[in-house]
């Protein structure tokens, strides 16, 4: 079992910063491809980010349109740890953030991951 716990969440105001963790259990964490989901009030579930797993000691990062330029994903494989670093935060960003996992490569598509976390809210104030 694999298991995913996010952190990092809480309040903060319109043009700040945070940081999300998700750590996770389990031996083969180096070759999931990590994603990060968030879900606004009252809307669906959306696209983050990822980190991919393509072999070769090699990942690859994707980001929403929404959040493009303004946040950053990477991974401590020692750690068993990804992170989503988000800056100039904007009231839009507002949700709850999830982290999930995949032995696939396809990782804009929710539907594709295997394991979850139980989620992190984010709350930006004006």
């Amino acid at each position: 079992q694999v298991q995913l716990v996010e952190s990092g969440g809480g309040l903060v105001q319109a043009g700040g910063s945070l940081r999300l963790s998700c750590a996770a259990s389990g031996r083969t964490f180096s070759t999931f491809s990590m994603g990060w989901f968030r879900q606004p009030p009252g809307k669906e579930r959306e696209f983050v980010s990822a980190i991919s797993w393509r072999g070769g000691h090699t990942y690859y990062a994707d980001y929403a349109d929404s959040v493009k330029g303004r946040c950053a994903i990477s991974r401590d494989n020692t750690k068993k740890t990804v992170y989503l670093q988000m800056n100039s935060l904007k009231l839009e960003d507002t949700a709850v953030y999830y982290c999930a996992g995949t032995y696939g490569t396809i990782v804009t598509y929710a539907d594709n991951y295997n394991y979850w976390g139980q989620g992190n809210r984010v709350t930006v104030s004006s």
